[in-house]
């Protein structure tokens, strides 16, 4: 009897954890937009699981600030304006460099190197595939966010990454370039272990993403 209840906890504990993985992505990849409402009995059909492990899901996502309580009993993508969006990006400003700072010495050179691939990868893909474009993103500034040697410091960064990946960038495109020779430069900072430059081209590169967002809406 024991094992049976144990067996359909971890099956339920699994569809959560599934439900979280999947909705995740699709708030992170703009299939489910800020200040969409999200129906849960649709989403559920979607997702092929019953409302109480979507349910979990969403009360996960919801602590971590990608979805909020909309009226009622629903949840809504949490939207993220042009406003808080820069101010979050301020923030990181600060902390991002540090954390690269950190991190000098501390990365191994096989994830460096497979940073690198990625990008150049994703420069020379046709088409433009936004889905990489992100992943790219991710990755590299994962290398110093994961390695920084602060899991405190690392999670208030991972917090303000969320909020800056639910604004709504236009024209994401016509980041890649830049992206990616910025990226470039904050790789050759780390291969070099030179924990100034780290902290200059991260400190570039985010101001970088204020510019143009302020560019674009205007």
């Amino acid at each position: 009897m024991n094992e049976d209840r144990d067996g359909a906890r971890a099956m339920g504990t699994n569809l959560s954890t599934q439900a979280y993985n999947a909705v995740s992505e699709m708030i992170r990849r703009r299939r489910l937009r800020g200040g969409e409402v999200i129906v849960e009995a649709r989403l559920a059909e979607v997702l092929d699981i019953s409302r109480t492990p979507l349910r979990e899901a969403l009360q996960r996502l919801e602590g971590e600030g990608l979805v909020i309580k909309g009226a009622g009993r629903s949840f809504v993508v949490r939207h993220v304006d042009l406003g808080e969006y820069l101010q979050s990006l301020k923030v990181r400003e600060i902390l991002e460099p540090e954390a690269a700072s950190l991190a000098v010495g501390r990365i191994p050179r096989d994830q460096l190197i497979e940073v690198r691939k990625e990008i150049a990868d994703l420069r020379t893909a046709t088409p433009y595939h936004t889905d990489a474009h992100w992943r790219s993103d991710d990755d590299l500034h994962g290398l110093f966010i994961d390695h920084c040697g602060n899991e405190v410091l690392a999670q208030i960064i991972r917090n303000l990454r969320v909020t800056t990946r639910l604004f709504e960038i236009s024209r994401l495109a016509d980041r890649l370039e830049p992206d990616s020779t910025e990226h470039l430069a904050i790789l050759e900072a780390l291969v070099d272990k030179d924990a100034k430059a780290a902290r200059k081209t991260v400190q570039v590169h985010i101001r970088s993403l204020a510019r143009f967002a302020l560019n674009t809406v205007r």
